[in-house]
């Protein structure tokens, strides 16, 4: 049996345990710690949270390419086994997690959102996925992204584009490239989702839909098993409902706390109003944002600083750099036509209008400009991460735009400056070698929800995950700030 990973007999998780009692009601309601408690305590079975997952599925949101009720099923009765046997495989054991269409499962193609699968020999499984499969996870889906994942607004031409579930009316993007995994997230069918993350791609559809979305460090989590778009700034991430779901999430994936995961939850819950200083990031981060997104950003800081935190202005000008390079392309364009053209050059030919100006683009680059932008890119990330003496966070509005209408993005010449504003925020996590978390505040005035992006040195998730459940305790959850979307019925 294995045990590493139960709740000490006197710890506040048993306690909290206990104050359950005996009925689950509307499990989909509760939190993975609450929902890890109530399967050991025999409260709930993962048959009956996957069917309830199940049972919230809505085609009309579009969140999955692939929909697997078999064999969701068939992991929950394995989770079930196991637990009535005494096996305790890990936090995530039964929990229903939406994968993002650029992670290699075994058993399933990926398309990485082109319109044909990858090849075999570019389909070993990673880390990631094993590690959450040795947990017991169930695997109910394959979430859409943006084809290659190169975009931050989630438009899909080959496969359709996930609808943002907080517009009933207007058919708006969900935001990207993880564009399937925080509607899954908001119609119910995954308590976790995995994204990865190049530019803002967790981050920005989590900002877009209401939910929490994290970017690790690069290199922290292992990129084995991704399909890759920019070797030198991908890296992985999740996007859940709550911080307090992405603290508990973290502590069970993160190769660091492997054994001692329930200890870091607990330690992130000790953060305290008084224990850190919030800087405002660069005014470029606050300028040109849609009606009503600075408004809801200032209203959480303004709840912040009464509550005892103290915000400063803080300096960060290569976040400046960052932007200019994400207009010139970075090095993204450059690492992703040269991997298809080694790999699988017949996808040159088949790529999204909206992706392959900038793809083919990237041939043009030169070595000599390559190693310039990667040298650059290291300056930058020296500097920065020496910057966080004074402040341990900087934050800003997430994603500077309201979510567009899908009408408004499906020509190039209207798609690319709405892309390269979704990105803007979100890029410096990535070239700056930062962490980087969004938790939502508001609604703009176009009644969609507004995103708090929180950056922190490169290493340093603990300290950021911890600062952001102190930031969600004293203003409240999604559900407490945005409400719940008016979902489009079936």
């Amino acid at each position: 049996m294995v045990s590493a990973v139960s709740a000490p007999q006197n710890s506040p998780h048993k306690r909290i345990a206990e104050e359950q009692g005996n009925v689950v009601n509307n499990p989909l309601h509760l939190s993975l710690f609450e929902l890890y408690t109530a399967f050991r305590n025999g409260n709930l079975t993962a048959g009956d949270l996957t069917e309830q997952a199940i049972a919230k599925h809505n085609s009309t949101l579009g969140a999955y390419k692939y929909w697997q009720t078999q064999d969701a099923r068939s992991a929950a009765a394995r989770a079930d086994a196991s637990f009535s046997a005494g096996e305790d495989h890990g936090l995530l054991q039964g929990i229903p997690v939406s994968v993002k269409d650029l992670y290699n499962v075994d058993g399933l193609q990926t398309f990485a959102g082109s319109p044909v699968s990858i090849p075999d020999t570019l389909m070993a499984q990673g880390p990631v996925i094993t590690g959450l499969d040795e947990q017991q996870a169930v695997f109910i889906g394959k979430t859409h992204t943006v084809e290659f994942a190169f975009g931050g607004l989630g438009v899909n031409n080959h496969w359709g584009t996930p609808r943002n579930p907080w517009d009933s009316t207007a058919y708006r993007v969900p935001g990207g490239s993880s564009s399937g995994a925080g509607v899954s997230l908001q119609e119910g069918t995954a308590l976790l989702a995995l994204g990865s993350d190049t530019a803002g791609s967790v981050r920005i559809p989590a900002s877009m839909t209401g939910n929490v979305g994290l970017k690790t460090s690069f290199g922290r989590w292992s990129l084995e098993g991704i399909f890759p778009l920019s070797p030198t700034l991908d890296t992985a991430g999740i996007l859940t409902r709550t911080v307090a779901d992405a603290v508990f999430s973290f502590a069970a994936m993160d190769p660091e706390h492997q054994g001692r995961a329930l200890k870091f939850v607990d330690q992130a819950s000790h953060c305290t109003t008084g224990d850190f200083v919030i800087g405002r990031g660069e005014s470029v981060l606050w300028e040109e944002c849609d009606s009503g997104i600075v408004e809801s950003v200032e209203t959480a800081l303004d709840e912040l600083s009464q509550k005892g935190v103290r915000v400063t202005d803080a300096r960060l000008p290569e976040v400046g750099d960052a932007i200019e390079l994400l207009k010139a392309g970075n090095v993204t364009a450059a690492e992703i036509h040269e991997f298809l053209s080694s790999k699988m050059p017949e996808w040159l030919e088949m790529l999204d209008p909206l992706v392959s100006q900038r793809i083919l683009g990237g041939a043009s680059m030169s070595a000599t400009e390559y190693l310039k932008r990667r040298r650059h890119i290291n300056q930058l990330q020296l500097s920065a991460n020496a910057r966080f003496e004074s402040n341990d966070v900087i934050v800003s509005p997430t994603v500077p735009i309201t979510p567009p209408k899908l009408d408004d993005v499906q020509q190039v010449d209207r798609y690319r400056p709405l892309n390269l504003m979704s990105l803007r925020n979100t890029c410096s996590g990535n070239t700056l070698g930062l962490c980087s978390l969004t938790l939502p505040v508001g609604l703009d005035t176009a009644g969609l929800p507004v995103g708090l992006q929180i950056m922190a040195r490169h290493g340093a998730e603990e300290k950021l995950l911890a600062i952001a459940l102190c930031i969600e305790k004293v203003i409240g959850t999604s559900k407490d700030r945005l409400g719940t979307p008016a979902i489009p019925p079936l």
